[in-house]
């Protein structure tokens, strides 16, 4: 058990950094949220906006990413700034500025303060992952850490990359670190992006309004936040001795499109859900999670059910609703 280590969250005032920081304070440590923007919005929502310290920084500066680990006596790294795959699409260049580079920095920081530093907790992706139809054999199959990498996007592509770097790292200059690749996170306060129907197909029908969705036979790994944290709070902790790989993928619960919707209205029963089969999605979403729970402990908390309850009651509240 790790005590009073110092925590710096890069992309910590973000959807998955606030609960990132969230789930270190609730475990006793100090929580530096390293970001550009210095909005506490979702940490405040959370609660913990006095019990982490905002430091406005820059992955891609590196003097900045060192002096900003060396000032705050940071023991421990989470890494999870990046531009996601609508962002980098649209502008490459600063995706190979922040994904790339600026997880150079990071690494570089740990490196160069190796006395101080004990581990590197970031995100790796499932968009490493190629395509369903890669893997889908006809039978119930699950992807492994070991099967095939091939990402069609930018975004994965440099998660791969990332991957290379951090093993350089670690193998060349003793830098320790864990990955996970999580799937796509759902949870309250969710900042909207390309898959905005995950958040949309319950926050629509929580507020009582009606919603249309395609990919109704569509299989998605329903991450909730809190779950995602829990995997990057354990990387950062875990045991050397225990870890047999350094890449764990991570999971929620596995359900289609049309299943959710379905968990949904169990939830608010005149929930007003439009369900097409139309259209399919590219992600492989089948992770087997099997390492991570025999080496991390990662055990996730929240069943569909559990996790879109507290999610329509948290937006029904603040839109001045009674729970359901």
């Amino acid at each position: 058990m790790v005590e009073n280590a110092t925590v710096l969250v890069t992309g910590g005032t973000g959807f998955i950094g606030s609960y990132v920081a969230q789930s270190f304070v609730e475990h006793g440590h100090d929580v530096v949220a390293y970001d550009l923007s210095t909005d506490d919005r979702i940490l405040s929502k959370l609660g913990i906006e006095d019990d982490v310290e905002i430091r406005r920084g820059d992955v891609t500066d590196p003097t900045d990413v060192v002096s900003a680990v060396a000032e705050t006596d940071t023991t421990h790294i989470v890494h999870l700034a990046a531009l996601l795959t609508n962002t980098a699409e649209s502008n490459p260049r600063a995706a190979l500025e922040v994904n790339i580079e600026g997880t150079s920095n990071i690494f570089e920081a740990a490196r160069t303060l190796d006395d101080q530093v004990e581990r590197v907790a970031w995100a790796s992706s499932a968009a490493i992952y190629a395509p369903p139809e890669n893997y889908d054999d006809g039978g119930d199959w699950w992807v492994t850490e070991d099967d095939l990498v091939s990402p069609d996007t930018l975004y994965g592509a440099t998660k791969e990359y990332n991957e290379h770097q951090a093993r350089v790292y670690r193998e060349e200059y003793g830098v320790s670190d864990v990955a996970i690749r999580p799937t796509v996170a759902y949870g309250p306060y969710r900042e909207t992006g390309g898959s905005a129907f995950l958040a949309n197909i319950i926050e629509k029908p929580a507020l009582g309004e009606s919603f249309s969705v395609d990919y109704g036979d569509q299989e998605i790994d329903w991450q909730h936040v809190k779950d995602i944290a829990q995997g990057f709070r354990k990387a950062a902790f875990a045991d050397e001795s225990d870890l047999t790989q350094r890449v764990y993928n991570v999971r929620g619960e596995l359900a289609s499109v049309r299943e959710a919707a379905e968990a949904v209205r169990g939830i608010v029963p005149d929930a007003d859900i439009e369900v097409s089969d139309d259209g399919e999605l590219p992600w492989t979403q089948r992770l087997d999670m099997t390492k991570a729970q025999e080496d991390l402990g990662y055990d996730p908390e929240y069943d569909l059910e559990t996790g879109f309850r507290e999610y329509i009651n948290v937006l029904r509240e603040e839109n001045g609703l009674d729970p359901v």
